[in-house]
């Protein structure tokens, strides 16, 4: 069972202003657990960097209390932060002349001596943190020959490294490309699992957060912070709300975004599975709105994958029409439709 690692009362956060003080949010009141991978997700200027560097202390609180482990976050010295949170930061970092192992290692420093030397445990660790990033082959290279997201989990591991209960991770895969994306999410979601940690990201990749996160923290600045379960802010018309603006709909049948057309026909799909989506979404991209719910003497057969691949267009009067490709179907349906 997870356990609430950190609890939120009452928090604004803010900064100092011309003359006064601006707040960016308040009144936040929110558990982050141990053994899910929490995202923050926002436009541009709202405020998630101002959340994520108060809950890092490195910034401090207008008001309200955070705790960690039961203890207020200001109760702590800056040496028993540093084996409470670590953070791995957007920026990359330009080190030359060291090597992954060596990086690390850094990540023991709030357990060695003035000379940072390790001892056979700490080595210990960070061969472990390693293992669980899947990074050994990695381990004797120069920090400044890898790539970016090679470089991503270097930075994690020696987050792993420094034994923290909390890891924040401010855009951790901002310079990264779709697979990567997806790979470094996956891993975040896993190590969550594997270590118990609690792991919470602010991220702009709102699709990969929707569907590998355990909880969303949505941030807006009417409507402050609005936190749940991917699928329960989907159903209580939460990221519908916080998403509403032209070209963009919540689609509640799939559980993601997409581009809002507009529609000039509507036409019923009869099907289900993989097939049913694609079909779907191409038909609803040139105008059409298609779905099993549309009543229409017009429908179209998608069957399913262990079928023989075809799609069947019917319509009355006349014969049904099949075809073998999603791209003949749409010169079927458009020329219809003409």
């Amino acid at each position: 069972m997870n356990r609430g690692t950190i609890h939120i009362d009452n928090l604004s956060i803010g900064y100092p202003g011309k003359g006064d003080v601006k707040v960016v949010a308040s009144g936040i009141c929110a558990d982050i657990n141990s053994g899910e991978l929490t995202c923050l997700l926002g436009a541009n200027g709202v405020g998630k960097s101002t959340l994520l560097r108060t809950l890092s202390a490195f910034q401090p609180k207008l008001d309200g209390k955070i705790s960690i482990q039961g203890k207020e976050i200001g109760d702590y010295t800056d040496k028993e932060l540093s084996r409470v949170i670590s953070v791995v930061l957007t920026e990359k970092c330009d080190i030359r002349n060291m090597s992954v192992i060596e990086l690390i290692g850094l990540g023991r420093s709030p357990y060695t001596g003035f000379w940072g030397t390790l001892s056979k445990e700490d080595k210990e660790v960070v061969e472990r943190s390693i293992t669980l990033v899947g990074i050994p082959h990695l381990t004797h290279r120069m920090v400044h020959t890898l790539s970016d997201g090679e470089r991503q989990k270097v930075m994690i591991a020696k987050a792993l490294a420094q034994e923290t209960p909390v890891i924040y991770l401010d855009e951790p895969t901002a310079f990264l490309d779709f697979p990567s994306k997806v790979e470094m999410m996956q891993l975040l979601h896993h190590l969550s699992r594997q270590t118990d940690k609690t792991i919470f990201l602010s991220t702009h990749d709102l699709e990969l957060a929707l569907q590998i996160a355990d909880k969303i923290w949505l941030m807006d600045k009417v409507n402050g912070v609005t936190i749940g379960t991917p699928e329960d802010l989907s159903l209580n018309g939460s990221l519908s709300n916080f998403f509403a603006r032209k070209g963009i709909v919540f689609d509640l049948e799939t559980g993601l975004f997409r581009v809002d057309n507009e529609y000039t026909f509507q036409i019923r799909l009869v099907g289900h599975g993989q097939k049913y989506a694609m079909v779907r979404k191409a038909l609803q991209r040139n105008g059409i709105l298609a779905n099993r719910n549309i009543e229409s003497e017009i429908y179209i057969e998608t069957g399913d994958l262990k079928g023989d691949g075809s799609f069947v267009f019917n319509y009355p009067g006349k014969d049904s029409v099949r075809v073998t490709s999603i791209e003949n179907l749409l010169e079927l349906v458009l020329s219809f439709h003409k």
